[in-house]
């Protein structure tokens, strides 16, 4: 269920309805005998029932699993204090007659208005906290630990009501009752969750001992390697010498973390060493402008230094065993998960048919192409084909042009009934799949793995096209935390999530390792790229964080 602004102002509204009832009847002289005392009486015992219904709101939406009744968290429990705030005024002005000395006496004299004023100063940093921006300061692990003072604030104002109460106190103990009630929940309902957690702990299946599936630490940059005149391989290795601490496959990736500016960011790249070779691991990176990782590790990163990695992840793959041949096309440095696979294979002297066809811009831009040569002089079951498409020097006498119809004709001609991996751009792969599929090529042998790289027109046009929500149009709710976000300002849902203290899990930010998937529960997201996404991700709204930003008003399952 969607909760609109409306809904919310209309819940704010009927808060403040016997605060202005109140009012009203003050006005008209209708408090009764001791006007005074009845509208002491009455705040204090609407701020009870207001922070008693602040900490009803969560088990209610979890019995009920209705997780948008949390949106009504924040307006109960600021309503409460308000009406504490507004309980203690009309005694400080009317019945102290704001004389300060006196109501520090009369406090320190009589306990229930000590208790009662504890409360209160209790109440004061909630308040303070209620706020969006104070939850991104605060974050929300620390925001949720400073509010559970709501419960001592509850307990203080429940004994001071009680001691206040001289005949009949019937009142005071269901409201102790009530409180008792929700704390007993809170307690058991976190016992059960600790219990499940040791009995899952206890049944887990014992892990095999070896290398870890999934694994983080820092590795050493050995050596660096200089590709093109703006491509980079960088061979990392362990700090202590020996193997790779992790396995992984040909066509996965690792992730990097970086420190820019004082703030750790995260890129993946593909493994572009083979697992046959387990002492070290290679990435193959190009320069990109935009780039900000990129442009760190070819500017800032040297041989000796140290950098934080987490290994292995993705689908990629090809082991030999899927099919009997293969058939990878490569757009410009997407040929390095190719790469990969092209090593292992050859490393291993598996005997199928290897089929490799590269495009890029220039002859300056081809990436690994004394290797290649060398290795298709070696293995006979290895051909390569290259095409230019912006080489204009007479020296080049191989093809020119884009991968065409009549080339991607040619090459199943000669491997038919092959497994087909694509990588490059979006701009390339998208057409080649189109055309593989006009070619009569079924789905499941169609592979790929895409990137995007962001143009000026690409980012003037998303610029253009989230001017409404700079104004205010597009909004996004966490449905889970009941917390709704406003000041989008053309952020992904990632980093909404992030700035909010929700966590999202995420790896590499690119559209690649899928870590990132969260449902769309209703509204809508446009996204610059989804390689990770499947048709029945699709199918189910499920969308990657990283890439979504908002176009109206839209709840994510988070």
């Amino acid at each position: 269920m969607i909760v609109s602004r409306f809904t919310k102002r209309v819940v704010v509204l009927n808060c403040a309805v016997p605060a202005l009832l109140l009012a009203w009847d003050a006005s008209r002289n209708h408090l009764g005998a001791n006007p005074v005392n009845f509208a002491i009486r009455t705040t204090g015992l609407l701020s009870i029932i207001f922070l008693l219904l602040s900490l009803t709101v969560t088990p209610l939406a979890r019995l009920a699993k209705r997780s948008w009744l949390g949106t009504f968290r924040r307006s109960m429990g600021v309503s409460a204090f308000a009406y504490a705030a507004i309980h203690f005024n009309i005694f400080f002005w009317f019945d102290q007659a704001a004389s300060l000395v006196d109501t520090v006496s009369e406090i320190g004299m009589r306990l229930y208005l000590l208790i009662g004023f504890i409360g209160l100063l209790l109440m004061v940093p909630l308040a303070a906290t209620s706020t969006d921006g104070m939850i991104r300061r605060l974050g929300g692990r620390r925001w949720k630990l400073l509010h559970k003072l709501a419960y001592l604030a509850a307990i203080a104002g429940g004994l001071h009501f009680f001691l206040l109460v001289k005949a009949d106190a019937t009142r005071p103990l269901i409201a102790l009752g009530i409180l008792g009630v929700l704390f007993v929940y809170r307690m058991t309902a976190r016992y059960l969750q600790l219990n499940r957690d040791s009995r899952q702990l206890r049944t887990a299946k014992p892990v095999a001992v070896g290398k870890p599936r999934n694994w983080q630490g820092s590795m050493r940059v050995a050596r660096i390697f200089k590709e093109t005149h703006e491509v980079k391989t960088f061979r990392f290795v362990p700090v202590a010498g020996g193997p790779l601490p992790f396995e992984h496959q040909a066509g996965q990736y690792l992730t990097l973390t970086v420190n820019i500016e004082g703030k750790p960011v995260r890129r993946s790249y593909t493994i572009a060493s083979p697992p046959s070779r387990g002492h070290f691991a290679e990435i193959t990176v190009k320069r990109e402008e935009r780039g900000l990782v990129s442009r760190h590790l070819h500017d800032q990163l040297h041989e000796g230094d140290l950098i934080a990695i987490s290994a292995p992840a993705g689908r990629f793959i090809f082991t030999g065993n899927e099919a009997e041949s293969i058939v990878m096309i490569a757009g410009g440095v997407g040929i390095t998960p190719l790469m990969a696979k092209v090593r292992y294979l050859t490393d291993r002297g598996w005997p199928g048919p290897i089929h490799l066809l590269i495009s890029a811009r220039t002859e300056a831009d081809l990436i690994f192409r004394r290797e290649l040569d060398e290795l298709q002089s070696r293995h006979s079951n290895l051909r390569t084909t290259t095409t230019l498409t912006r080489e204009n020097a007479p020296a080049w006498t191989g093809r020119r042009g884009r991968v065409t119809a009549e080339l991607i004709r040619e090459v199943l001609a000669q491997d038919a009934n092959g497994r087909i991996h694509l990588c490059g751009p979006t701009e390339m792969t998208d057409p080649l799949i189109a055309l593989l599929k006009e070619q009569g090529v079924a789905d499941d042998r169609i592979h790929h793995e895409s990137f995007a790289f962001p143009s000026r027109g690409t980012v003037e046009a998303n610029t253009a096209a989230f001017d409404h929500v700079a104004a205010g149009m597009a909004t996004l709710e966490f449905a889970r935390s009941g917390q709704r976000v406003t000041d989008l300002m053309g952020r992904t849902i990632l980093e909404i999530a992030e700035a909010h203290g929700i966590a999202l899990p995420y790896d590499c930010r690119a559209a690649v390792c899928g870590q990132c998937k969260t449902r769309v529960i209703s509204g809508n997201v446009r996204m610059d790229a989804d390689d990770a996404l499947d048709a029945s991700d699709r199918a189910n709204g499920v969308v990657l964080a990283c890439q979504a930003r908002c176009q109206d008003q839209v709840v994510v399952e988070a």
